[in-house]
């Protein structure tokens, strides 16, 4: 049974999606899988993978799955989307902080600038008029569609290191 509503037509979005980086900071990769449901029908489904190269954290690609997930959704026309990544940042940043960031001029509660503030911005202007919830979900728990996209985000995150040492 699904934990988020189902559009006029029936049919909701899930996305999964997670980052992965070698070193903390390093070359990094990024993953997403996007699900189009009838009910606990799978329509259709969507990968899509990204890398960094250059030096990056782990925080930026696990942002930049969900980055990637919501530039690779069908139009909106209003079909609820349902994010999950393992990443509490995300949910807790999409769910409970942004608002504040935004009213403190992108400051922290402590007046500290927000890191990642390019990002937040891009998931703010990718998420905007749409219906979105945003959930997490445990890692490395066994749920087979995190284990998905960790495999794949830590592929790309491999590749992006050979591609980093010239190889």
């Amino acid at each position: 049974m699904s934990t988020f509503t189902e559009g006029p037509s029936g049919l909701r979005l899930v996305v999964h999606c997670d980052g992965a980086c070698i070193g903390n900071p390093g070359p990094g990769g990024w993953a997403a899988t996007i699900k189009v449901m009838d009910g606990d029908q799978e329509i259709s489904r969507t990968q899509v993978v990204g890398s960094e190269p250059a030096q990056t954290t782990n925080v930026r690609m696990e942002m930049s799955g969900a980055i990637g997930a919501l530039r690779a959704l069908p139009e909106n026309d209003g079909t609820p989307v349902a994010v999950f990544c393992d990443n509490n940042l995300v949910s807790k940043g999409m769910n409970e902080w942004l608002s504040g960031w935004i009213n403190r001029g992108w400051r922290t509660g402590d007046k500290r600038p927000v890191a990642n503030r390019d990002l937040w911005q891009e998931l703010l202007t990718l998420s905007a008029g749409r219906d979105i919830s945003w959930h997490w979900v445990k890692g490395h728990a066994g749920d087979p569609h995190n284990e998905e996209v960790d495999a794949l985000a830590n592929a790309a995150a491999r590749q992006a290191l050979q591609l980093a040492q010239g190889g």
